[in-house]
C-alpha cells in the first residue's frame, strides 16, 4: 500500500469511528424509548394505540378520532354525514369526501358488494330478525330503489342523491379509516413503531415493544352472538401494513331452523348464504382492507379469490366451512409465511 492511500485511509478511521458510535447511539436511544399505550372507546367499540414515543400523544390521538367521528358519525348529530343523510347543507370535509370517493371505487371494483347506500335493508332485516317479522319481498323491493351506489355522486363538493331519502353509512369502512387518520398523526410526530386497533381493525408499523413484528390475532369463527369466545385461529406476523375481518359468526339469527347472517347482499337486498365464515384482508391503508373484508363477506369464497388475483396489493386470509361442514382456511400466497398456526 503506498503512502498516499495509507494516509487516506488514517484521516477516514476517525469518522469511520464516530459514524460506529453514532449509529450505537441511536439504536441504544430507540431501545430506551418508552412504549405508550391509549385506549378507550369510539364508533361505539374498543380502540387500543401502543407507539413509541417520549412525548405522551393521547390528547392528539384522541382529537384525530373525534375529527373522524364527526365527519363519518351517523350517531353524531352534528356530523357531516349526518347532514348529508337529513339533506341540510353542509360542507364537506376532507375525511368525508375521502371515504366517499374510496367506497365508489371499491363499489366498482367488487360490482356493487360493498355499497355505503346498503344500511336501509341492513336495519330493515335486522329489526325483522329481532321482532320476528321478516321483510316481504314487496319491502325488499321497495327498499332497493333507495339503495345503490350509482345513484350517488359528489358533484361540486356535494353529495348529489337519485331520491333525498337515500342514507349514506360508513360503519364499514370508518373504523379502518379511523386507524388511517390515527396512523397519519403519529407519523407526523415522527413516530416509527405502532399499532393502531379499532374494533379488530389494526394498522401497524415498525416492531414492537419486543422488537419483533406485531403479532395480530384471528378470531376463530365460533358461533358467538354474547363475544364470549377469544379463541384465536392464527396470529399473523405482519409490519407496515393494515388488516381488518369481517365476520358472520357474532351476527346471525335463527328463524325456522335456517341461520341468516348479518352481511346484506346489496345487489340483492337479501343476507347473504354462503360457505364463507370470516374473510381478513391486509393492504396498504386500513380504510380499504376494511372495505375488502365486508365485500369477501358478500361475494364468497370463489368470487373473492377472483378478485384478489386481479389485485396483487391485496391479501387475504378466508376462513369457510367446507362440504362436511367443517372450518377451512384459504390464505393468500404471499400469506404464508406470515402465518402462524394457533397450538394453545
Amino acid at each position: 500500500m503506498d503512502e498516499k492511500r495509507k494516509k487516506k485511509l488514517w484521516w477516514q478511521l476517525p469518522f469511520l469511528a464516530l459514524l460506529v458510535v453514532g449509529t450505537v447511539l441511536i439504536i441504544r436511544q430507540q431501545q430506551e424509548m418508552p412504549y405508550q399505550t391509549d385506549e378507550g372507546m369510539v364508533f361505539g367499540t374498543f380502540y387500543k394505540v401502543a407507539y413509541q414515543s417520549d412525548t405522551d400523544l393521547a390528547k392528539d390521538i384522541r382529537a384525530e378520532l373525534q375529527r373522524v367521528d364527526n365527519s363519518l358519525s351517523p350517531f353524531n348529530e352534528q356530523s357531516v354525514i349526518t347532514a348529508v343523510n337529513q339533506n341540510r347543507p353542509v360542507m364537506l370535509d376532507s375525511m368525508f369526501t375521502d371515504v366517499f370517493t374510496l367506497a365508489m371505487t371499491i363499489s366498482r371494483e367488487t360490482d356493487g358488494a360493498f355499497d355505503i347506500t346498503v344500511a336501509p335493508l341492513v336495519n330493515a332485516w335486522g329489526f325483522g330478525f329481532k321482532n320476528g317479522d321478516m321483510p316481504t319481498a314487496h319491502q325488499v323491493d321497495s327498499l332497493r330503489l333507495l339503495t345503490g351506489y350509482e345513484k350517488v355522486s359528489l358533484n361540486d363538493g356535494k353529495v348529489v342523491k337519485a331520491d333525498p331519502r337515500m342514507m349514506l353509512d360508513c360503519s364499514a369502512i370508518a373504523k379502518g379509516y379511523g386507524c388511517d387518520a390515527v396512523a397519519r398523526m403519529l407519523e407526523r410526530h415522527g413516530v416509527g413503531n405502532y399499532m393502531i386497533e379499532i374494533g379488530g381493525e389494526v394498522v401497524t408499523k415498525g416492531v414492537s415493544q419486543k422488537r419483533v413484528p406485531w403479532k395480530i390475532g384471528i378470531s376463530k369463527p365460533v358461533d358467538d352472538p354474547q363475544s364470549a369466545s377469544s379463541e384465536i385461529q392464527s396470529v399473523l406476523n405482519i409490519t407496515d401494513r393494515a388488516m381488518a375481518t369481517s365476520g358472520n359468526y357474532r351476527n346471525f339469527y335463527y328463524k325456522d331452523g335456517k341461520k341468516y347472517a348479518h352481511t346484506i347482499d346489496p345487489r340483492t337486498g337479501y343476507p347473504v348464504q354462503h360457505s364463507i365464515l370470516s374473510a381478513t384482508v391486509l393492504a396498504d391503508n386500513c380504510a380499504t382492507a376494511d372495505a375488502y373484508a365486508t365485500s369477501f363477506m358478500v361475494m364468497g369464497l370463489e368470487q373473492a379469490r377472483r378478485l384478489l388475483e386481479r389485485h396483487p396489493e391485496l391479501m387475504a386470509y378466508l376462513i369457510y366451512a367446507d362440504d362436511s361442514g367443517q372450518n377451512a382456511v384459504w390464505c393468500s400466497p404471499a400469506l404464508e409465511e406470515s402465518v402462524e398456526s394457533n397450538k394453545h
